[in-house]
């Protein structure tokens, strides 16, 4: 299946090897050079992932981002920046971007990082799309294999005592005061609804479903992400960082810990 790409990049040189690549992988691509031309793109072609670079003339990414979302576009978007502050990218997920790339990437890290976020679409119905060439689909939104006993889990994983998630027909998760609705992708904590972008909701629903269980970055980052970015990526800690942000507000008994050395843990202390 050809997948479309809108790819906004002011940068002319790295705009044109970006397409170059992303056309040789088997991408449709659309290219333009700014803000303005990437909102109009979007409304016209509809594409299945946008590639946005953030400093842009004009209209820049953040603001893109954050149109598309206010008119409920999910079209999953991966932000290109050179900008390597925490802050900064929190500003980017904060605007509703699904992921993002720092400058200077390898080219091959953007192609895993749209593989992914391809992956986790969601189909209009409301099902999750297959993967890249015929796959299965994505296992974000899954707890961990049935076959995996507590103490033996895949990637690492380990027990953290018999605190576990409840998991109605229905698909609704509860953990702690947490309760997770999958196929309405949406969260609470007690009364209180979280609003999450896509790859938020799918990291807290993973931590809820092995709720007790601590699970190691490789295991988050291949049921999340689809891929290792390697000990030393700061992706997963940014969005567990942004996440708690959201989950675990001043006044509420934290329920995002980290395990020093191996992963995070969802329990309630």
């Amino acid at each position: 299946m050809t997948h479309s790409v809108l790819l906004a990049e002011d940068d002319r040189p790295i705009r044109t090897a970006l397409e170059r690549a992303l056309t040789l992988e088997g991408y449709q691509v659309t290219a333009v050079a700014d803000g303005i031309q990437a909102l109009a793109a979007a409304h016209r072609e509809r594409p299945d992932v946008i590639l946005l670079d953030v400093m842009m003339p004009g209209i820049d990414g953040l603001q893109v981002c954050q149109v598309l979302r206010a008119e409920q576009d999910r079209t999953p978007i991966l932000m290109l920046t050179a900008r390597v502050e925490t802050a900064d990218r929190i500003a980017g997920l904060d605007a509703g971007a699904d992921d993002y790339v720092v400058k200077p990437f390898e080219v091959e890290e953007v192609f895993a990082r749209l593989r992914a976020l391809l992956r986790r679409t969601t189909t209009d119905g409301g099902g999750t799309a297959g993967a890249e060439d015929g796959g299965a689909p994505a296992a974000a939104a899954t707890g961990l294999d049935a076959a995996e006993e507590p103490g033996e889990m895949a990637g690492g994983a380990e027990t953290g005592g018999a605190y576990e998630a409840r998991v109605a027909d229905s698909g609704v998760v509860e953990a702690a005061d947490l309760r997770i609705d999958g196929p309405s992708r949406r969260a609470w904590r007690g009364e209180r609804e979280l609003e999450l972008t896509r790859t938020e909701f799918e990291l807290l629903e993973l931590l809820a479903r092995n709720a007790g269980i601590v699970l190691d970055h490789s295991t988050i980052y291949d049921r999340i992400w689809g891929y290792d970015f390697g000990p030393g990526s700061k992706n997963l800690a940014v969005y567990v960082g942004y996440l708690r942000r959201k989950v675990d507000v001043p006044g509420s008994r934290p329920l995002i810990h980290t395990v020093r050395g191996v992963g995070y843990v969802l329990r309630e202390d």
